[in-house]
């Protein structure tokens, strides 16, 4: 290969050689005593490639656990409490979009950082896991460094922050940064972690129109690539959870071939 050439690996053609070489960010001791911590759930039927992703994110500072199966999968979260899952999509007891809507079901674990992965190049298994919950989704083979950005950015953006008492209040919509949390007349929302990020971005910028490249500007941290094709999945979830009707939204709308705007005035209270 001429110096400088890139190349995308399959992780099945990974070699623990290859693995453990590694330098650079992956062995940065600073890093490496923060996410020490970290928990992260690696379900994958592929032994080679769950032990060769394991080492990785362990070389990366990382204490993770894998598991074979679904039913595997469900007792050790059932167990144990984690950071992340990185959960495959085709598993032989069972589809990984079933265990990833009983997670969004379950109150405990319905805030659990979800990365999907899979050998499906369909657009619409994609649109599937995102509007089931999943945060990110990234296709096989891929490389490893691209799934340990997004496994860094998802916990990234579930890590709690400052604690602070800016709460945004738009009629009986509530949106608190500081617990990074969403209420409905008092009732909270189920919002993933990505889902929240983007509707403050949209209530930040009340009454004004937001492009989708500007809300990607204001969405740093993201796998942007992913991000950037289902940004309309994730608005349709958000509405889904904060509209009375979201069919005609009243809270975050379309304008069309511009972007979307996040209504100033929403409910019949604040028109009066």
């Amino acid at each position: 290969m001429r110096p400088g050439a890139s190349v995308t690996l399959s992780l099945r053609d990974l070699s623990s050689t290859w693995l453990s070489g590694l330098s650079g960010p992956m062995a940065d001791s600073t890093f490496a005593a923060r996410t020490m911590s970290s928990r992260l759930l690696l379900i994958d039927d592929d032994a080679r490639l769950s032990a060769m992703v394991g080492d990785y994110l362990r070389n990366a500072g990382f204490d993770v656990t894998t598991a074979g199966s679904l039913g595997a999968g469900r007792e050790r979260l059932a167990a144990e409490n984690f950071d992340a899952l990185v959960l495959d999509l085709m598993l032989p007891d069972g589809d990984g979009l079933d265990l990833c809507r009983e997670l969004r079901a379950n109150p405990r674990t319905r805030s659990l950082p979800l990365l999907m992965l899979t050998a499906r190049g369909e657009p619409l298994d994609r649109i599937v896991g995102l509007e089931l919950g999943a945060d990110d989704y990234l296709g096989k083979p891929f490389e490893p460094r691209e799934l340990l950005a997004r496994v860094k950015a998802l916990l990234r953006r579930a890590a709690p922050q400052p604690a602070g008492d800016e709460v945004l209040r738009f009629g009986r919509l509530e949106i608190d940064l500081g617990a990074r949390m969403a209420r409905l007349a008092g009732q909270a929302c189920d919002l993933t972690s990505h889902q929240f990020d983007l509707l403050v971005v949209l209530a930040q910028s009340p009454g004004r129109v937001l492009s989708r490249d500007q809300i990607m500007d204001s969405l740093k941290g993201h796998p942007l690539e992913a991000f950037d094709r289902s940004i309309d999945v994730h608005i349709s979830r958000i509405r889904a959870v904060i509209e009375d009707d979201p069919k005609a939204p009243r809270r975050v709308l379309t304008v069309r071939g511009a972007g979307y705007v996040f209504a100033k005035k929403q409910d019949a209270d604040d028109e009066s």
